[in-house]
């Protein structure tokens, strides 16, 4: 199963964000619900460095990727970051909807 935890302030800034596991649905090569969650981690922290500059420190290997959020000092920055993340959030929620058996989707408040 692949756990997702996505942590937020008590304001619900995005602080960091885990993907860990291997979703089981298919043999490797063919788990379409691996493949999603993949790409809509990888392709939300290339998006954010790519629209708005911003190189996330993220560390990845094999079934795992996470990232601590920066806090941006400019204020348009830091909406276009935390609104390319509540997008990750929401596609990580459509994908675990449909695959509730093979993704789980947790937040935690600090």
């Amino acid at each position: 199963m692949i756990e997702i935890t996505i942590v937020r302030n008590a304001d619900g800034r995005i602080l960091s964000f885990a993907v860990e596991g291997h979703a089981g649905y298919a043999k490797r090569g063919k788990d379409i619900v691996c493949a999603g969650v993949s790409a809509i981690s990888v392709g939300t922290v290339n998006a954010i460095e790519t629209l708005t500059g911003i190189v996330l420190p993220a560390t990845m290997r094999n079934g795992w990727l996470s990232s601590e959020i920066p806090l941006q000092p400019e204020r348009e920055k830091e909406e276009k970051l935390q609104l390319l993340l509540e997008s990750m959030v929401v596609m990580f929620g459509t994908i675990a909807e449909s695959y509730g058996k093979f993704v789980a989707v947790k937040e935690k408040s600090v």
